[in-house]
């Protein structure tokens, strides 16, 4: 299939599931042209991982489409939270003190606000990141009440190869509990699983890629 047919079978499956559940198309790795084949499609909301390559990718397509809107999915080292903040609409992966302080005061120096995602370590994998599970509740008073960020949500990436029912109940659960109306979570494995969890955003990449 086609990148365009892939994309339209997940457009057609996530609204059969869920009328406010938004698409995030990840283009990590992704050439322009491909992409904007589903910009075409009149498609506005892109995922990517690292802050470099979005520079030097999206920099001068934004400027002549204003509409499209870009999404961080991927770990934000402290020392690109500037870059990020110039070329990001979202921010997914917002989990430690240090940086949502940074972002606070390029917030604070700028008309721009960006809208945040905690990340949570849902299952407190060693090997992942994210706030762990039982901090997340302190990390997300702290941005809204004391850095006043726009905390819209929390975003999760489960463990591979269990079954992320739980971990997605989990996570809405943790919402739910500190009012936030957005969940970031599901990819292309699993992102039935995460609607059907109250996923407002998934994260789909492979699926529309791939050539199957």
């Amino acid at each position: 299939m086609s990148v365009v047919n892939n994309y339209n079978y997940i457009i057609n499956s996530i609204q059969s599931l869920s009328k406010k559940a938004t698409l995030i198309v990840v283009t990590k790795n992704q050439n322009l042209d491909v992409v904007k084949l589903l910009i075409k499609e009149n498609h506005l909301h892109f995922g990517e991982n690292k802050v470099q390559e979005t520079l030097s990718k999206w920099q001068k397509l934004i400027l002549t489409s204003p509409e499209i809107k870009l999404h961080l999915i991927g770990k934000l080292q402290s020392n690109k939270a500037k870059d990020a903040f110039k070329i990001f609409h979202y921010i997914h992966t917002l989990d430690n003190e240090k940086l949502a302080k940074i972002f606070e005061k390029l917030e604070n120096n700028s008309s721009k606000k960006i809208k945040y995602f905690v990340q949570v370590n849902i299952a407190n994998e060693p090997q992942k990141n994210g706030i762990p599970f039982n901090q997340a509740n302190q990390f997300i008073k702290y941005c809204v009440n004391d850095l006043k960020l726009n905390i819209i949500g929390l975003m999760c990436i489960p463990p591979i190869e269990v079954n992320p029912d739980q971990h997605f109940k989990n996570l809405a659960k943790l919402a739910m509990a500190n009012n936030l109306s957005e969940l970031s979570m599901g990819m292309s494995n699993d992102y039935e699983i995460a609607i059907k969890n109250g996923a407002t955003f998934v994260r789909v990449g492979s699926k529309i890629f791939s050539e199957n």
